[in-house]
């Protein structure tokens, strides 16, 4: 039995040395307790380098680098095997040729059946390509991280899958306010506006992420002290290899300059196309003024010499009648010709505070005994270069469309202040940097939309019942300030009341002594002399030729400037000439009045237009030359007839 036995033994021991010795991808030797090797195997052999007749007999401690040697780490491996029954560790190893290879090691204490040490079992695993990859991987991932920390222009941080903060990058803590102590571990909706959150709009968005592989979104979120920024925000969720999701990935960017420099730029080109808009509109406008006017010319003048020749009361009454109604069309004109800026100014230096105290009661009766007005004005107010009767009359208009939009009573206030316009308001609303004064007009009535906003300064809009007004109010205040060099702002919104404010360049100085009045119309003196009256429209003509003929001259007529120089060319003694200014055929007024300035240097010439003469071309007039408003009246023709005659 016990050879037997020792024949099964041996069989069993030699088949577990054939195991051993055909492990390749492990080192398996045999130490006794000193540390020398016993037994090789081809694995040990393969990438240790040494052959079984080359190490057997050697202390191990010969695979371990100097620096593992100079710390005496193999006596204290080995003691540590003994003493605890295992010793596992990994680190470098030499190789026979001298290289390094990243190992892992395990060492078993081998003990008879009495407990006595007889060596130790070693088994070696080169892990040198693993540790590679993970130092790569380590390197990567450090890499990536120092560049995601080194970013400040986006915050970049994680969450775990519930939507709380798991790491924190510097430009997360400069964008948003929080340091990485502070809010990691945080839900993410801390992030997130009151009207948000009350939506589940965090929910909503890692929902999202998680369904459609990505949110993307863009809106109003709160740094740590309250403010809030326009943000650009990105969520892409992280899944592991198994594709379940172990958190989301989020890129959020401060996005509020470009959204406002979007904003400004949006309010520049519907300023500006609001601004060719009413351009376009005044030009139209204009251009039916001066029409008008010269229907207007014709109506009135032929009235005025009907006139001298009508004796019965009833026909006096007619035209009288007649009379009146073409000066309310005349008033009609002029509004037009103030949205379109061709309204003859007289402007001066004036006190605007001066100008509101003198106007008080006028306001003051427009208002009406259900509106309280109030009036505010500082101590000192710079003057304004504006034309008073326009002032008044664009205040007037403000006060009395006020008044109309709180029906059922209301609070009125008329405020004064001085103003600086910046460089950057002036890029805004067209006005150049300096100093102001403002005149707002502000109820407290139903106010208006967004609509009719922008129209208020359209000609004939109005909001008003049929009857109740000529929608030339507001266009009569938006060309008088345009004309003066100034600005209108509305502030409005339904229920909330409007506040319309006029912006006028400001002087310092004080006022300009008060003007005397307008002169009192009186009939020219018995005179003799020639006119030649050029004028394409025929009833305007006819007309003219009336008057001039009532006023004592010998007339001359042509329908246009070459037919003029054709007449001027004859030869015949001319006194003056009374021209139109707009004309056919591509000569205009100022034009023929230059080449007759030419041909008769000491000729009187007489302009008339439909538009003033701050709309039209007046370079190298000179002395001699006037300009009359159409319509005109006989009395006003005589006085500017007479005022040539008076020049040298």
């Amino acid at each position: 039995m016990n050879a037997v036995q020792g024949i099964g033994s041996t069989s069993q021991e030699g088949r577990f040395q054939l195991l051993v010795d055909a492990v390749t991808d492990y080192a398996i030797y045999m130490l006794d307790p000193q540390g020398i090797v016993s037994s090789w195997n081809a694995g040990a052999q393969r990438f240790k380098g040494y052959t079984q007749a080359e190490i057997l007999g050697e202390h191990f401690s010969r695979f371990y680098t100097d620096e593992d040697r100079a710390n005496d780490l193999p006596r204290r491996v080995l003691e540590t095997a003994a003493r605890e029954g295992k010793f596992e560790a990994e680190g470098w190893r030499l190789r026979k040729d001298g290289t390094r290879f990243w190992a892992h090691v395990v060492i078993d204490p081998i003990r008879d059946s009495r407990g006595t040490l007889l060596g130790f079992a070693k088994i070696t695993r080169d892990l040198t390509e693993r540790k590679r990859d993970q130092e790569a991987l380590r390197e990567s991932e450090e890499r990536f991280r120092l560049l995601v920390q080194g970013v400040t222009d986006y915050a970049i941080y994680m969450l775990d899958p519930t939507g709380r903060v798991t790491n924190w990058n510097a430009g997360a803590q400069r964008i948003k306010g929080y340091s990485q102590d502070e809010i990691v571990g945080k839900h993410f909706s801390e992030f997130y506006t009151p009207e948000d959150k009350a939506t589940e709009l965090p929910r909503r968005a890692l929902e999202t992420a998680a369904r459609e592989g990505k949110f993307e979104a863009e809106g109003w979120r709160l740094r740590k002290d309250g403010t809030r920024f326009w943000a650009s925000v990105v969520i892409d969720p992280i899944r592991n290899e198994m594709g379940e999701l172990i958190g989301f990935a989020k890129i959020t960017r401060d996005i509020t300059e470009r959204r406002e420099a979007q904003e400004a730029l949006q309010q520049a080109q519907t300023a500006l196309f609001q601004s060719q808009k009413m351009e376009a509109v005044g030009q139209l406008t204009g251009g039916i003024a001066h029409d008008f006017n010269n229907l207007l010319t014709v109506i009135v003048n032929s009235l005025d010499l009907l006139g001298r020749n009508v004796q019965d009361a009833r026909g006096t009454k007619l035209i009288e009648s007649a009379l009146r109604a073409a000066d309310r069309g005349a008033k009609l004109t002029q509004q037009l010709l103030a949205f379109s800026r061709r309204q003859p100014l007289q402007p001066a230096l004036h006190n605007p505070k001066t100008l509101l105290e003198g106007f008080e009661a006028v306001l003051r009766r427009a208002c009406g005994e259900m509106i309280r007005l109030q009036v505010s004005m500082p101590s000192r107010v710079r003057s304004i270069n504006v034309d008073a009767a326009q002032f008044e009359a664009a205040l007037l208009n403000l006060v009395v469309n006020a008044r109309d939009a709180m029906p059922e009573g209301g609070k009125l206030t008329v405020a004064v202040n001085n103003t600086l316009v910046s460089e950057r308001d002036g890029n805004h609303s067209g006005l150049k940097p300096g100093p102001y004064v403002s005149v707002s007009v502000q109820d407290t009535g139903h106010g208006m939309t967004p609509e009719i906003l922008s129209h208020v300064f359209e000609p004939f809009f109005t909001t008003k019942d049929v009857g109740k007004g000529t929608g030339l109010g507001l266009s009569q205040v938006y060309g008088f300030v345009a004309q003066t060099g100034g600005h209108v702002d509305v502030e409005s919104a339904p229920g909330e009341g409007t506040t319309i404010t006029m912006l006028l360049p400001a002087e310092e100085g004080e006022d300009d002594p008060q003007e005397e009045g307008p002169l009192a119309a009186r009939p020219a003196r018995e005179t003799a002399g020639t006119v030649l009256i050029v004028e394409d429209e025929p009833a305007v003509l006819e007309v003219a030729t009336d008057l001039f003929d009532s006023l004592g001259y010998d007339v001359l007529t042509a329908t246009d400037a070459l037919e003029a120089l054709e007449v001027l060319g004859r030869g015949t003694h001319i006194d003056v000439l009374f021209s139109d200014i707009v004309m056919p055929n591509g000569m205009n007024g100022v034009e023929l009045s230059q080449k007759a300035r030419a041909l008769r240097p000491g000729m009187k010439i007489l302009l008339a237009s439909g538009y003033p003469m701050s709309a039209l071309p007046s370079e190298g007039l000179g002395e001699g030359v006037s300009f009359i408003s159409k319509p005109y009246r006989w009395a006003e023709l005589s006085d500017k007839l007479r005022a040539l005659r008076s020049q040298a």
